[in-house]
């Protein structure tokens, strides 16, 4: 699980490098800020499962409330990110799909 969350970040990185070398700062911060919406809810759902495997609480109930906290702490950045920071929509969209196409490739690697 942490390999992934470091290669997220690695990933959110190099996009923000891209984006700030195509659209100026404002643009690798609004990348960084599109995959940290996801990073961020994704290494605390992290942090809560691995709490729960160690107290031996883990259970298919506390995984589904847990992602759906996730997902609606990720819905509710993408909302209130726009408010804090002038967005560039193309540069935080590709930070957000980058991080999660690691999700996607790291499952299809894993099977």
């Amino acid at each position: 699980m942490f390999k992934i969350l470091l290669l997220q970040v690695v990933v959110i990185l190099a996009v923000a490098a891209g984006a700030g070398f195509l659209a100026g700062s404002n643009g690798a911060l609004s990348a960084l800020a599109g995959g940290a919406a996801y990073f961020l809810p994704n290494l605390l759902f992290v942090l809560r499962l691995r709490l729960a495997v160690v107290t031996q609480q883990a259970g298919a109930v506390g995984f589904l409330v847990g992602e759906a906290v996730k997902l609606f702490a990720v819905i509710a950045l993408l909302v209130i990110l726009p408010r804090m920071i002038e967005v560039n929509w193309p540069a935080l969209i590709a930070g957000l799909f980058a991080v999660l196409f690691v999700n996607l490739f790291a499952l299809l690697l894993k099977t």
